[in-house]
């Protein structure tokens, strides 16, 4: 049998996508060399982006597999190397899209990619799991996602969603870990142990300006972002450096809450921003002979979302309640979100619901180009 072509074995390493920037090696400029001796055994030689890629193993897995497919190969050796600066360099100014100098791509007017800011007046309603399994569940159905934990004092999505690792760091761009096929950044990821983060406003911003223009995000259709909860420096500094995110606003049914609530999502008459709908979370419990008890009250939802309506001077919808549920607990403990691992629960069926509604919503016109010139007299 023929030895396998220099083509065939490129077009077969075309496939291999790096695990953290989501595009093929060859078109990253991974592939130092490829070689295949008479008896058809491979030598391929990658490089990683920086020497401790905690991907390197998936890497090399993926690569073999790949190769090994090509009819004619007997046996795969892979080589891993390490990208000069200089290499590194043409990489980020690639992944930037030809810009040298950095920028948040979700602030472009013409950005494709829709923001949807997670709020709330208190903590303790369920805000960072409902974000999770939002975006979870969105990513399940096909949409490319990413979840800012903006939450720098409560930080638990990395947790929720069962990231493993730190992102890694290419010079000053950060590859965000991958989860349930969701991309993740939390200040919990740099923080020590469980050590608490005390920063005052100004750190706050460039944290969250950093989050967003160092990190590389590719091609998203959804950014999450879990906002603390209360009307601090955090949600002023969303408005500012996305002035076209959305805000959902998560509430539980007890009034008291939702008076809170109504004070988060009111914001938005501040900053311009539209408010997307509000989102009752432990909306009552569901008893083994079909009926519902009510915990924490009921009307909370309806309440926040028609105080918000005449706020706003435009609709503001319950997008849906979330019954209690244990299931939802245990796979925010376990990292699995309740929307993966226990599909049909109650709460699962109510944030999946959620989550279609939003997946579908058509995008406004506000602020994007439409590609039109006048025509000439």
């Amino acid at each position: 049998m023929p030895a396998p072509t220099q083509d065939a074995l490129l077009a077969a390493l075309s496939t291999v996508n790096d695990p953290e920037i989501r595009k093929p090696i060859t078109e990253l400029g991974m592939v130092e060399s490829v070689e295949v001796d008479d008896a058809g055994r491979v030598a391929v030689t990658i490089l990683l982006t920086v020497s401790g890629c905690p991907m390197k193993d998936t890497l090399t897995k993926d690569s073999t597999a790949a190769l090994s497919a090509v009819e004619g190969v007997t046996g795969v050796d892979v080589t891993l190397g390490v990208m000069s600066p200089e290499q590194r360099a043409g990489l980020r100014e690639q992944l930037r899209g030809g810009v040298a100098e950095k920028e948040i791509p979700f602030a472009k007017p013409n950005s494709l990619t829709r923001v949807y800011a997670v709020a709330s007046g208190k903590g303790g309603v369920g805000k960072s799991s409902v974000t999770v399994n939002l975006a979870a569940s969105l990513a399940e159905q096909g949409l490319r996602v990413g979840v800012v934990d903006a939450d720098v004092y409560g930080f638990s999505v990395p947790r929720m969603l069962g990231v493993e690792h730190r992102p890694t760091q290419v010079d000053d761009m950060i590859l965000p870990p991958v989860s349930h096929d969701v991309k993740v950044i939390s200040i919990g990821m740099f923080v020590p142990g469980n050590q608490p983060v005390v920063w005052r406003g100004p750190m706050l911003h460039r944290a969250l300006q950093q989050f967003l223009g160092d990190v590389f995000w590719g091609d998203l259709d959804v950014l999450l972002l879990d906002l603390p909860p209360g009307t601090g420096d955090i949600a002023i500094s969303v408005a500012q450096l996305i002035p076209n995110a959305e805000i959902l606003v998560v509430t539980t049914p007890q009034q008291a809450a939702a008076e809170v609530a109504e004070r988060a999502g009111s914001i938005a008459l501040q900053t311009h921003q539209r408010i997307v709908g509000v989102i009752e979370n432990m909306s009552w419990l569901e008893l083994p002979d079909g009926s519902r008890q009510e915990i924490f009250g009921s009307g909370g939802g309806q309440t926040v979302a028609d105080s918000l309506t005449r706020s706003v001077g435009a609709q503001v919808p319950l997008l849906g309640q979330i019954p209690l549920d244990t299931s939802l607990r245990e796979g925010a403990d376990q990292g699995m979100p309740v929307v993966l691992g226990s599909p049909t629960s109650p709460a699962a069926v109510a944030l999946r619901g959620i989550a279609r509604g939003l997946a579908t919503r058509s995008r406004g016109l506000a602020g994007r180009s439409l590609g039109l010139t006048p025509a000439s007299r």
